[in-house]
Parts: structure tokens; sequence; C-alpha cells
């Protein structure tokens, strides 16, 4: 899978994308909308393998030092750069959107002022 992703990546160079169908694989379930990729999937396939090292490593740079045999700030440097690419989800505005589903599976709102609330 993990290759998937990086030739997918290599394949569109950076360019956004939207993925517009979605197939589960042992069910025959074909989903169509328009979806957006993981914000990892939007790194190139070099930074994606840094970050699973990084994951595999527990997050010790120690480990990636020796792993990819560069220096302490050589390590910190890439990270910083890689997380400048990527978004910090809103936890305040997840936490809110979690808040409305879950009053309209309770029944405490309509589905109408549910969506109302999520589009704002």
């Amino acid at each position: 899978m993990a290759q998937d992703w990086q030739d997918l990546t290599r394949l569109t160079r950076g360019v956004p994308m939207t993925v517009e169908r979605v197939r589960l694989q042992y069910t025959g379930i074909a989903i169509e909308g328009s979806f957006g990729l993981p914000p990892l999937a939007h790194l190139s396939a070099e930074d994606q393998a840094f970050v699973i090292s990084f994951v595999r490593a527990h997050g010790s740079i120690k480990e990636m030092e020796r792993i990819f045999g560069v220096s302490y700030p050589t390590v910190k440097n890439r990270l910083n750069r890689i997380a400048s690419q990527l978004e910090t989800p809103d936890a305040a505005a997840q936490s809110a959107q979690s808040e409305v589903l879950s009053q309209l599976e309770r029944g405490e709102i309509s589905a109408q002022d549910a969506i109302e609330r999520l589009s704002q």
C-alpha cells in the first residue's frame, strides 16, 4: 500500500489532485465523490519514507541518525521541513464537529441544523 502512494506521488509530481472514486477491496463497494488525500500523501516519496522510519524508530532522533547516517541537526532540519508542509489539525474545530454529530445522533438537532452548523 505504501508503494502505491509513493508511485502515485511520483506520477503526479506534487500537483494537487482529488480522488473521485474509492473502491473497498474485499466488498466490491465503490463510493464516488470528491475526496482529498491524507496530509502525508502530499509529501514526496522520500519524505514519506523518512516519516515512516521516524515512526518505526519511536521518534528517536538518535535512531534516525543511525539509520540514515546523518547528524542530529540534519535529522532535526528535515523533520522541521516536513512539519512545515503539514497542516496542524484544528482540535477545537474537530471537537465542535464531533459534538454536532453527537447531537444529531441523539436526536437533539435535525439533519438540516447539523448541515448548517457543520458548514460554518
